[in-house]
């Protein structure tokens, strides 16, 4: 699979929250739908992580640092249902689009495949997109700014704790959601 593949699959997410944006789902509609994804992605990630199956989308879909941790899809799904359970759509849903078209876009303007850090332009071009996300759907200026350069730190660290990635699915999300909802409550 090739790295537009990878975006591409990582922006078909967008359309959970864009239904619900559209009015097609309601929104506890969502989190019980992400609570569903989760349990199925926990499964396939046990039996990914144990080696009871070896499908070859898994190695198709999984980057080298994922082979032996939990896989960027299945740190999606997670993070998606807490930042739904956490937060109000107000600001969930931002941090969701956040992630599932900011960080593709970031990767597909760095040409990365991973762990490389990116250039100064592309963060500011993620911070850009992620600032437009939150606007158009209605957050103030602040916490927008405060949720774009959450997202954008996220999407230009790679930190490492007991040598194991925290990858940016995991913490763009929630880190985009909780400093929207900490400058809401501040301004």
């Amino acid at each position: 699979m090739s790295e537009l593949d990878r975006r591409l699959v990582h922006a078909s997410g967008a359309l959970l929250p864009g239904a619900f944006l559209a009015g097609v789902v309601p929104w506890p509609a969502v989190e019980w739908l992400l609570v569903a994804g989760s349990v199925v992605a926990a499964a396939l990630e046990a039996l990914r992580l144990s080696g009871y199956v070896s499908w070859r989308i898994f190695d198709r879909l999984t980057r080298e640092y994922e082979q032996d941790n939990p896989a960027g899809y299945a740190l999606y799904v997670f993070s998606w249902t807490a930042t739904a359970w956490l937060f109000a759509p107000v600001v969930a849903v931002p941090a969701m689009l956040m992630l599932a078209l900011a960080d593709p876009a970031s990767g597909l303007l760095s040409q990365t495949s991973g762990l490389e850090v990116k250039q100064g332009w592309v963060l500011l071009a993620t911070f850009g997109i992620c600032m437009a996300i939150a606007s158009l759907l209605g957050v103030a200026p602040v916490p927008a700014a405060a949720g774009a350069l959450a997202a954008t730190v996220a999407d230009g660290t790679n930190p490492v704790v007991r040598g194991y990635v925290i990858d940016d699915n995991a913490s763009i999300p929630l880190g985009a959601a909780a400093a929207m909802w900490l400058a809401r409550l501040v301004v």
